[in-house]
């Protein structure tokens, strides 16, 4: 997986594109670590839209990027959601704890 972090009309979006699953947890704690160092914004965007697969334990680092912002006072979104990866955070109920676009 490839994470790029940006700073994007006063919100700090993370880029994630390839498989996001437990192989990736390396990446994404680094694009995570340099995500939360954005002082200027209240909201993080999450952009799945280059990702093709997802799986449990990417589940449970984007609810970790949900309780470090929580703690920030900060608010998540994810962005680009479509096809299997929509389907996947649908089953999860994660629309229940995400804005979901």
């Amino acid at each position: 997986m490839e994470a790029n972090v940006s700073f994007v009309d006063g919100k700090g979006v993370m880029k994630l594109a390839g498989r996001f699953d437990f192989n990736s947890h390396r990446e994404y704690r680094d694009a995570l670590n340099n995500l939360i160092a954005l002082d200027d914004t209240e909201v993080y965007v999450v952009d799945l839209a280059s990702v093709n697969y997802l799986d449990s334990s990417a589940l449970g680092m984007l609810l970790l990027l949900r309780d470090k912002a929580r703690q920030a006072g900060k608010e998540v979104s994810l962005s680009g959601v479509q096809g299997s990866v929509r389907e996947v955070l649908e089953i999860a109920n994660f629309g229940k704890m995400f804005s979901i676009g």
